[in-house]
């Protein structure tokens, strides 16, 4: 088995660190190139037309309706606005260990109660007076998966609600945000997007969140609310939309279109073939890993000493928390994979 697009991604190592940034297509790279090149010609291009494009091909993927997908480039951004449409003493559940733009917006809040317990027994500790659960689909430091519907039904049960973080998960993991009240994601590591891009889905009706950080993009007609305070917020998500990184997004929309091209179902039984080929070799030659079935993140606890000694021999990983991260995507082979048992062997 090869890679799914070889064609579109040229790495000159072996690059198994798409949990920290994903390599840019083919595609990407000469859209935005073209972008940038048309700017500084003075023959700009539409790129707001990028952003709904990118908008659209995202809630493909989420399995929502464009109108509940907000446009911007940071999850902690999003979980700021979530956090500060929550009452003083509402209680945040999260996972210990938790990836620190998800959770942070809550805790400096200073008038909410967040509570955390191990990633495991997050359904099992919602509670009455639990007014959000907030969680990582896969988790970043160790490709760990949340039970998300045993997640749901408790809250659910409780009248709680749920925000997961899809950063790690969508693209290779299929997503149906119908499921969640919200759903974040930065699109830079497994969409293969520009830095600079990210989605929030809202819930129908657009969940009582407050548009504190609503600029002109956010108007139902943008181009007549440059001045003055927007007449008329978007009658959709867009209200919640960042400024955009309009270079950015000139690109992201082919990086999505790929991903919908090859489908995440298909990039995640690629992804994981190479996960679980890491694994059995990890378990041959006697190395210990962090259990993760399923994931197409992989951390063997302990080795994160030896991440630069890789880098030098042409293997890119991640140290995160003491442990050798490697994540496994669309443009690896399984010669990617034999080439690090090789070099953590020999």
């Amino acid at each position: 088995m090869e890679t799914l697009a070889g064609a579109e991604f040229a790495p000159e190592m072996t690059y198994l660190n798409t949990a920290s940034s994903g390599l840019l297509p083919a595609r990407t790279v000469a859209a935005m190139h073209t972008a940038v090149t048309r700017a500084a010609a003075g023959r700009p291009t539409d790129m707001f037309a990028d952003v709904e494009a990118s908008r659209a091909s995202f809630a493909r993927l989420a399995g929502v309706p464009a109108a509940r997908v907000a446009a911007g480039a940071s999850v902690a951004v999003y979980c700021g606005l979530i956090a500060g449409s929550l009452p003083a003493g509402a209680e945040v559940l999260a996972a210990e260990g938790e990836f620190s733009s998800l959770v942070t917006p809550f805790v400096v809040r200073g008038d909410l109660k967040v509570r955390f317990v191990p990633l495991e027994a997050l359904a099992e500790s919602v509670r009455p007076g639990t007014a959000l659960v907030a969680v990582s689909a896969v988790q970043s430091a160790d490709g760990r998966m949340a039970d998300l519907a045993a997640i749901r039904t408790a809250a659910r049960a409780h009248g709680a609600r749920t925000l997961v973080d899809a950063s790690q998960s969508v693209g290779w993991l299929p997503l149906d945000a119908t499921q969640d009240d919200f759903t974040v994601a930065v699109a830079f590591k497994w969409l293969c997007c520009p830095r600079g891009v990210g989605f929030l889905v809202v819930p129908e009706g657009l969940g009582g969140v407050t548009p504190v950080l609503a600029g002109w993009v956010a108007g139902e007609e943008p181009w007549a609310s440059c001045y003055g305070p927007v007449a008329e917020l978007a009658h959709s998500a867009r209200r919640f939309d960042e400024s955009p990184s309009l270079f950015s997004y000139a690109g992201a929309r082919h990086s999505l279109a790929l991903i919908e091209e090859l489908g995440p179902a298909e990039i995640g039984r690629h992804d994981i073939a190479l996960a679980d080929r890491f694994r059995a070799g990890l378990d041959r030659i006697g190395q210990r890993l962090i259990a993760a079935p399923g994931s197409a993140i992989v951390s063997a606890p302990g080795l994160g000493h030896r991440r630069d000694e890789l880098s030098r021999a042409g293997v890119e990983l991640s140290d995160r928390a003491g442990n050798l991260r490697a994540a496994f995507h669309l443009y690896n082979s399984p010669a990617d994979v034999d080439r690090l048992l090789d070099a953590l062997s020999g």
